[in-house]
């Protein structure tokens, strides 16, 4: 069945939300086999809006739109498509009733247009919404199928798992799925990755594979298109083996579990502690780790030293280092993660100095030099990085080489 997911709101256009709508529903529709290929997003604008469905009802069997069902005159969605199927709105009954009790129960005064929210083009089926007011609507003409799911993601999430998904499986008997697989890579690039799996991606077939760049590294997604979640985890598992064998060293984890998640697992495990010394991340390496429940166990503390004063007096770096080589240097960056480790008693220490911009670089020192170390029982590590960027991304991409070095020292792999 062919899919296409439209978005409503000129917000969405303006830049002011981000669409994770269509993300959240593609991914699922795929998980229960149906083909989403088309995706559209289209503003407040009655004609347009109109062109748009019009167009979306042509080329798909089924078109799911977000968005426009609320109490406000820019709120339109629901009546173009009752327009386009030569229905008339009529109130349902029962989001009424929920509604009025909602607002008894708050003890808020309900305006008159809090009624738009509960009408619906008549003989539509409808989709009571649990976190909300405004149903959902689902209407049917000539074997295609048009659908108004609300915008707020917390009810569209809601309302599509809660009744989309049982109501498209029990119409159309659906019986393939897709499902994919992914491999988080680090420290490899887009160009040499696909190198190195290049033969698997010209022969692929089913499954497919896709190389997806995101600022956490580069992911391969393997996907299979089968009778059941089981038989496509089969299909997936020799391309998966065999991509390992290849670039096993760069996969950190697996389906997007983000790295301070490894890390902090490993460890736990191992019932190692870790502490940090930050310069130009800012404590961001450290607010990553303690993300993570039970982050107690293993992050006993840090020192966001962004200043030469505190570097001297709490790490300990000498201050003929500071003088002779500079804050953003190797030696300074192994003098952090030794003195912070002796400092807090840890297991491990990591030290981090750069140059996160835009501003204090120097010809021999650009804005994106960054050193990062690591110390504990099996020595001290220091990576030199010359990371691409605006500030935040390079503090971002600081601290998820400073996780991926933690992991691989725990792992007892080459951190250099």
């Amino acid at each position: 069945m062919r899919v296409e997911l439209i978005t409503t709101g000129s917000e969405l256009l303006l830049g002011q939300i981000v669409n994770t709508n269509s993300a959240y529903m593609a991914s699922h529709l795929n998980d229960i086999g149906f083909d989403v290929l088309y995706q559209t997003t289209v503003g407040d604008n009655y004609d347009r809006m109109k062109t748009v469905i019009k167009n979306a009802l042509e080329r798909a069997d089924i078109v799911i739109t977000t968005g426009g069902l609320g109490p406000t005159q820019g709120d339109i969605t629901k009546y173009v498509c009752a327009e386009i199927m030569g229905k008339t709105m009529v109130t349902h009954a029962e989001s009424k009733k929920r509604m009025d009790d909602h607002f008894r129960e708050k003890n808020i005064e309900m305006t008159e247009n809090n009624s738009r929210q509960v009408l619906v083009p008549e003989s539509a089926h409808v989709f009571i919404n649990y976190n909300g007011i405004a149903p959902g609507i689902v209407q049917a003409c000539d074997e295609k199928v048009l659908i108004n799911l609300p915008g707020p993601p917390r009810e569209m999430k809601d309302m599509f798992d809660r009744s989309l998904k049982p109501f498209l499986r029990d119409k159309f008997g659906i019986k393939h799925v897709i499902h994919s697989v992914v491999l988080d890579t680090f420290d490899i690039g887009e160009s040499f990755l696909e190198t190195k799996i290049r033969d698997l991606i010209l022969k692929q077939y089913n499954p497919t594979l896709a190389l997806l760049v995101r600022p956490s590294g580069v992911i391969i997604r393997i996907t299979a298109k089968a009778d059941s979640v089981e038989e496509a985890k089969q299909l997936i598992q020799p391309v998966e083996e065999e991509i390992y064998s290849r670039v096993g060293q760069y996969v950190y984890a697996v389906d997007d579990e983000p790295m301070e998640n490894v890390v902090g697992r490993l460890l736990a495990a191992k019932k190692i502690t870790v502490s940090c010394a930050e310069s130009c991340t800012g404590g961001l390496l450290t607010s990553r780790l303690t993300d993570i429940a039970g982050s107690s166990e293993y992050v006993m503390g840090s020192i966001v030293s962004y200043s030469n004063l505190v570097k001297v007096k709490h790490l300990h770096v000498p201050e003929s280092i500071l003088a002779e080589k500079g804050a953003v240097s190797e030696e300074t960056a192994r003098y952090m993660a030794e003195g912070v480790a002796k400092c807090m008693g840890t297991d491990i220490g990591v030290g981090i100095t750069g140059i996160a911009g835009p501003g204090g670089a120097t010809e021999q020192k650009p804005v994106g030099l960054v050193y990062i170390s690591v110390t504990g029982d099996r020595g001290t590590y220091v990576v030199k990085n010359l990371f691409s960027g605006k500030r935040e991304e390079i503090k971002y991409r600081a601290t998820q080489k400073a996780l991926n070095m933690i992991r691989l020292y725990l792992e007892d792999k080459s951190v250099l």
